[in-house]
């Protein structure tokens, strides 16, 4: 896929296709794989590797927020689609089961969209369909872009 794309042409593409994409700088550290992308619902999933962890050799909490927003911008923007840009303004994270090794796997659905925001949950759960973090992210529906990083 190319430099070129939009956050809306994501929701007809191929999320095998579009996951290197995705994951343009910090998401290459993330390792995410995306499987489903739309503007009603994003999933993706990701091996928990020793880059991932903390000193005491968990997932690092950092991570679950970083995937969690991730998925809410992505899935937010997709449904924003070319009227602008998302942008997180609050991420609230529950750490719930700690994780050593193995596949996650994360899921995004939106609770309310409206004209200047977003709010979305986002789960984790292992390989036993154990929930392991969730989340929620407000973001700002920003229509004047050339406002961004200003």
């Amino acid at each position: 896929m190319s430099d070129a794309v939009s956050i809306s042409d994501l929701a007809t593409a191929d999320p095998a296709q579009v996951t290197p994409f995705l994951n343009k700088g910090f998401g290459e550290v993330l390792g995410l794989e995306y499987t489903e992308l739309s503007g009603d619902r994003v999933r993706a999933q990701w091996a928990a590797v020793p880059a991932h962890h903390q000193p005491a050799g968990i997932v690092n909490g950092g991570v679950y927020c970083s995937v969690i927003e991730t998925l809410a911008s992505t899935g937010g923007g997709i449904w924003l689609g070319e009227r602008g840009h998302v942008v997180g303004v609050n991420n609230n994270t529950d750490f719930l089961r700690a994780v050593r090794e193995g596949t996650l796997f994360a899921e995004a659905t939106p609770v309310h969209r409206g004209r200047t925001q977003q709010l979305w949950q986002v789960t984790v759960v292992d390989e036993r369909d154990r929930l392991i973090a969730r989340g929620q992210v407000r973001l700002a529906n920003i229509t004047d872009t050339d406002r961004l990083g200003s």
